[in-house]
C-alpha cells in the first residue's frame, strides 16, 4: 500500500514538473516573439504611411544580389531621399509566375491596402512556353483586383529573344499594353531597357541583371510612378521601428 501511494506521489510530483517545464517553454517564446512583432510595430500606436506593394519574381525580388542592392530596396530610399512617406513591401518571389501572382495577390491586399501596387511578372511564363492567354488573364485579374482595391497600379512590361518564336516574342511583348490599355493601369513600357542587350549588366546567367543594373531598373519605373505620387507626401511624426 505504501509502495502504491509513493507510485502516484512520484507521477503527481513528474506532472508537476513537466507542467511547470511547459510553462517556462511557452514564456520563453513568448518572450523570442516579441521583439519580432516590435519591428513592425509602429511607435505610440502611430498610423503607418500608405504602401507601394511590389509583386514580382526574381527581377524584384534580388536574386543573386546581396540584400538591399535590389532596385525595390533603391525604390524605397529614392522616396525618402524626395520626401514621399511611403513604405515598400516587396512581396516578390524568384520563379513566380502570373498565376502564383494572381493566388497570391487577394492576401497581399488584405494585410498591406497598398496605395500603389507594381506588378512585375510573366518573364517566367515565356521561359517556361505557357500560353499567354493565360499570363494575360492572370495579369488582368491582378489589375482588376488591386483597382478594385483602391491602389493604382503600374504594370511593368517585359520582352524576350526572337528564339523564342519571334510570334511568340511579339505576342508577349505586346500583352503588357493590351493589359494596360483594357485597365487603365499604368505602364513600364520595358522595365530592362537600356541594359537588355549590354553583356555587362548582367550576372553570369545572362538572364538576371547584376547590382549595377539595377539603377537603371529603377530609372524606368520612377517616371511612371512619380506621376502617380502626390506632389507632397508629408513624412509622418511618428516612426517605425526596425
Amino acid at each position: 500500500m505504501k509502495d502504491t501511494k509513493l507510485v502516484a506521489a512520484r507521477a503527481s510530483s513528474a506532472r508537476t514538473a513537466w507542467r511547470a517545464l511547459l510553462q517556462l517553454v511557452l514564456l520563453a517564446g513568448l518572450a523570442l516573439a516579441i521583439p519580432a512583432w516590435a519591428q513592425t510595430a509602429p511607435i505610440d500606436g502611430g498610423s503607418e504611411p500608405p504602401a507601394i506593394l511590389v509583386v514580382g519574381d526574381s527581377l524584384s525580388a534580388e536574386y543573386g544580389l546581396k540584400r538591399g542592392a535590389g532596385w525595390v530596396a533603391l525604390l524605397e530610399q529614392r522616396l525618402a531621399d524626395e520626401g514621399h512617406a511611403f513604405r515598400v513591401i516587396n512581396a516578390s518571389i524568384s520563379g513566380d509566375t502570373t498565376s502564383g501572382g494572381a493566388s497570391r495577390l487577394p492576401n497581399l491586399l488584405r494585410q498591406h491596402q497598398p496605395a500603389v501596387v507594381i506588378v512585375e511578372l510573366g518573364g517566367n511564363d515565356a521561359l517556361r512556353g505557357l500560353p499567354l492567354r493565360l499570363s494575360r488573364d492572370n495579369l488582368l485579374r491582378m489589375v482588376r483586383r488591386a483597382q478594385e482595391s483602391g491602389a493604382q497600379v503600374i504594370l511593368a512590361g517585359m520582352q524576350i529573344p526572337p528564339n523564342y518564336g519571334p510570334a511568340y516574342a511579339r505576342e508577349f511583348q505586346e500583352l503588357f499594353g493590351e493589359v494596360a490599355e483594357t485597365t487603365g493601369a499604368a505602364l513600364v513600357p520595358f522595365l530592362l531597357e537600356g541594359i537588355a542587350t549590354d553583356e555587362a549588366m548582367f550576372q553570369a546567367d545572362r538572364i538576371h541583371p547584376n547590382e549595377a543594373a539595377q539603377t537603371a531598373l529603377l530609372e524606368n519605373v520612377w517616371p511612371v510612378l512619380a506621376a502617380r505620387l502626390p506632389s507632397e507626401s508629408p513624412v509622418p511624426t511618428q516612426t517605425e521601428s526596425r
